[in-house]
């Protein structure tokens, strides 16, 4: 089974400072039919203002991927990491039993256009961890690159989530193949551009829940840029 989400049908929320389309039930937006696709539970389209940001904040026991698209997302947490994350860098923050965090974007004027991602943990009440890292546009391009998995095979960052995160550049005749899984699920994200998914065109912010097949198949893209997820059913 594949099913198709248009950017259009997710919610979102306008805030100011923030705007943010949701993909799964979030804060003040809830769909019940979109609670998380296996243990997928949020992913956030955020754009934040210059000079604002995310104020000192808590999380537990959840895996937190930031994916960067434009401009820089300053990160500082209870952990003593001070990191900038700009584009083409993957931060991987492990909650475990608890860490505070606040997100900023500093710039005078530039806005901040990131993805939120959360992963719900394979353990729960472990130490709360940190990891990034750079992945060249030339590693991505018309492949899918592991940028995420349990194990940190192939210089991901590794995570606690029984899952797999893959990121992929495809423009004209480059095309790539992935073997799924049928007893678990994919997740399907188009960062932007436009992209034939299994025969099915994708736009930008839309996204395919994939079960029950063995093969991904990705072609015909237009500028596109895609998240591709693993996950526990």
């Amino acid at each position: 089974m594949l099913t198709i989400r248009r950017s259009q049908e997710r919610g979102y929320a306008d805030h100011g400072w923030l705007k943010s389309f949701h993909s799964f039930s979030f804060a003040g937006y809830y769909d019940p039919a979109h609670m998380g696709w296996g243990n997928l539970r949020v992913i956030n389209e955020d754009r934040i203002a210059p000079g604002t940001g995310f104020g000192t904040h808590g999380h537990r026991d959840m895996e937190i991927i930031s994916y960067v698209l434009s401009g820089e997302l300053a990160h500082k947490d209870s952990m003593g990491n001070v990191k900038g994350i700009p584009p083409g860098e993957v931060q991987r923050m492990s909650a475990g039993t608890g860490v505070m965090h606040s997100e900023f974007n500093h710039a005078p004027n530039q806005q901040t256009h990131f993805l939120q991602i959360w992963i719900e943990p394979k353990f729960t009440g472990v130490k709360p961890g940190y990891e990034q890292k750079a992945f060249a546009e030339a590693e991505k391009r018309g492949r899918l690159r592991l940028v995420a998995s349990r194990t940190g095979a192939e210089g991901s960052v590794s995570m606690n989530a029984d899952a797999a995160l893959y990121a992929g550049l495809f423009d004209g005749a480059e095309q790539a193949e992935l073997a799924l899984d049928p007893a678990r699920k994919a997740y399907v994200h188009l960062v932007r551009g436009s992209l034939s998914v299994n025969g099915e065109t994708l736009q930008g912010g839309d996204a395919a829940l994939i079960e029950g097949q063995s093969r991904l198949a990705l072609a015909q893209g237009q500028d596109a840029e895609v998240l591709v997820f693993d996950l526990a059913p």
